[in-house]
């Protein structure tokens, strides 16, 4: 939105219009997608919701208890109650239900998804960390028909590193770095995760055909986190 002025409509008088602009209905809303347990105050996905004005949480339900079926199904409500394009920022849990979502419902080129951030999803197949995210199993196996970055931490107790990277690139995800941060949540001390939000930037600008240029660089973390750049990174 913005303000211009008004062809002097009344000589002598400072006139302004709110002119809505086309534009603002083709940046993108951002879905948070908690995961188990939702996501408490402390959590950044939360954060990024209380701070930033295009970021909405999707409400599961069944938090506790997960059910594959009912969490795909209030994803793909919010999604077809959006008024304008998508990117998704998925946690843990939430990771499985977006690719199951995109292995159930097949989006094509007219999906208002334009991409992806999956941050620590779990292990649901062999020996999860926590048994109420086996009902999520098996793993969705195709790549995921839009751009998406899926992020690791090299100590998350849900899913080894080396997993999380093979995961990526069976999605067809780039893949990023966070460095040594537990399972990327609240109890990880992140706060509103600078790193994070520079990956969802780039999910941003590509939506939307803004170039990315060397300028932009991820800030810096004490935890090790790496992303040289989204295109090279891309499988």
């Amino acid at each position: 939105m913005r303000l211009e002025p008004l062809e002097d409509p009344f000589p002598g008088a400072d006139v302004m219009v709110l002119i809505s602009e086309q534009e603002s209905k083709d940046q993108p809303l951002v879905l948070v997608v908690p995961g188990l347990n939702n996501s408490g105050p402390g959590h950044w996905q939360s954060l990024w919701e209380s701070e930033r004005s295009d970021c909405q949480r999707v409400n599961l339900g069944m938090w506790d208890k997960p059910h594959r079926n009912t969490w795909v199904n209030q994803l793909n409500l919010a999604i077809r109650q959006a008024d304008r394009p998508v990117i998704l920022a998925a946690h843990s849990l939430g990771c499985l239900a977006v690719a199951w979502w995109a292995q159930l419902e097949r989006p094509g080129s007219d999906s208002p998804v334009r991409g992806a951030l999956l941050v620590a999803p779990p292990e649901v197949d062999h020996r999860p960390h926590d048994a109420r995210v086996a009902t999520f199993a098996p793993t969705p196996s195709i790549p995921l028909p839009f751009p998406a970055i899926l992020v690791g931490s090299h100590n998350d107790p849900y899913m080894s590193f080396r997993r999380a990277r093979r995961l990526a690139a069976q999605w067809g995800c780039s893949f990023a770095d966070a460095g040594r941060v537990g399972h990327i949540n609240a109890d990880s001390g992140l706060g509103e995760w600078g790193f994070g939000q520079f990956l969802l930037e780039q999910l941003i600008r590509r939506s939307t055909q803004q170039p990315i240029t060397s300028a932009d660089s991820p800030p810096v973390s004490s935890a090790g986190a790496t992303f040289s750049s989204y295109q090279e990174l891309r499988p």
